[in-house]
């Protein structure tokens, strides 16, 4: 499929090596832009919603690397071009056909620059790359001099940087020298109603079933909780294996149930349901500790409380607009006392406040930070 070049609308190619109809992020991406701009997809599965052209990247390919030996003696441009995503893409994908790309994740970003996009690239980077798995060992010793030469590399040579916290923009910023702009994975706004607490006071959480993420946390902090608190527990079965820990240690705490996951254009309607939202995420690596994660905006959009960890964006954020309660450390002991501690009086106050608060925190308005760096782009 080749791009439209007669349209009257300026060519935006948005590009991930990812399942873009269910990658949230993405998805934003796409609906943000379809009206203004010839939206061009490109990512592994069907074509989503709004896009007015798909490239479909073969299933099986990779959009990282399995050579070793490349990676072991730091042949990092060999390793690149080796990514079998970033070869099927040049197959597919038209030299100079595009006015601008929007490049999701580092990986995509050196594909984007050598398409020579009319106008320029755009870099939305959704973790803080150099130190995505930091807690792994082998990562650290062979893959993070990859990502930093990625960086250091190619970052610079893009129109414009966006990342999903301001913690992590201000680490680029500090070890790249170079500016970054915040669109926080905000969700989209809802018009939802303000439920006052019941009786019993429902709270959920709803993750990714990854171990280090250490969700086992949150349900041994649920032993000693008052019996008028209920956990349900999404965990999204990243890891099978662990997602099945999890069940079989929820099965032994009476106040805990786990539920299945929901489509993610479902969920903040379920999280409706409840009252309070666990965002708590131990800081296990840089990324995990400097999250300001897409539960924490889907909470706001489902008039929740909010119990948190100490996370410096989260903590920020829910101080600022008034929307829960953060926890004195990443212990199990504080976080089951503030989920001990909760009451209808605080909750209710903190469901108003997330009311309050719902059209600032939400997509719309957030996003705002991709709109005028594409729009800046387009009419250099």
């Amino acid at each position: 499929m080749k791009a439209d070049s007669m349209s009257p609308k300026p060519s935006l190619l948005i590009l991930s090596f990812s399942n873009i109809p269910s990658d949230p992020r993405v998805l934003k991406q796409v609906e943000l832009f379809k009206d203004k701009y010839h939206v061009v997809t490109c990512g592994f599965g069907a074509a989503p919603e709004g896009a007015a052209e798909h490239y479909s990247l073969p299933e099986g390919t990779r959009g990282w690397s399995t050579d070793r030996v490349g990676l072991i003696t730091r042949m990092y441009t060999r390793v690149y071009e080796g990514l079998t995503a970033v070869q099927a893409a040049k197959e597919i994908l038209p030299v100079a056909g595009f006015d601008v790309i929007l490049a999701n994740d580092l990986n995509a970003l050196p594909l984007a620059l050598s398409l020579q996009p009319r106008k320029g690239v755009h870099s939305d980077l959704h973790e803080f790359a150099p130190r995505e798995k930091d807690d792994d060992l082998k990562w650290r010793t062979f893959v993070a001099p990859f990502m930093r030469w990625l960086c250091r590399n190619y970052l610079p040579k893009a129109q414009s940087v966006t990342t999903v916290s301001g913690a992590i923009a201000r680490q680029y910023t500090k070890d790249y020298g170079i500016a970054v702009g915040v669109a926080t994975n905000a969700a989209p706004y809802h018009d939802l109603p303000v439920k006052p607490v019941g009786e019993v006071i429902k709270v959920i959480y709803s993750g990714a079933g990854q171990r280090f993420r250490k969700l086992e946390h949150v349900l041994h902090a649920m032993k000693d909780v008052p019996a008028n608190i209920h956990l349900d527990m999404i965990a999204v079965p990243n890891e099978p294996a662990y997602v099945q820990e999890l069940r079989e240690l929820a099965s032994g705490i009476d106040n805990v149930t786990m539920i299945d996951p929901v489509p993610y254009t479902e969920l903040v309607s379920k999280m409706a349901e409840y009252d309070v939202c666990v965002t708590y995420l131990p800081p296990t690596n840089f990324n995990q500790a400097n999250a300001l994660p897409n539960k924490f905006f889907e909470a706001v959009q489902a008039r929740l409380g909010i119990v948190t960890g100490p996370s410096p964006d989260m903590a920020d954020t829910l101080h600022q607009y008034g929307l829960g309660v953060v926890t004195e450390d990443f212990t199990i002991n504080s976080l089951s006392a503030a989920l001990s501690g909760l009451n209808a009086a605080d909750i209710n106050r903190w469901k108003a406040a997330a009311d309050a608060a719902a059209h600032d925190l939400s997509a719309a308005t957030q996003m705002r930070a991709w709109e005028s760096a594409i729009e800046a782009i387009v009419q250099k």
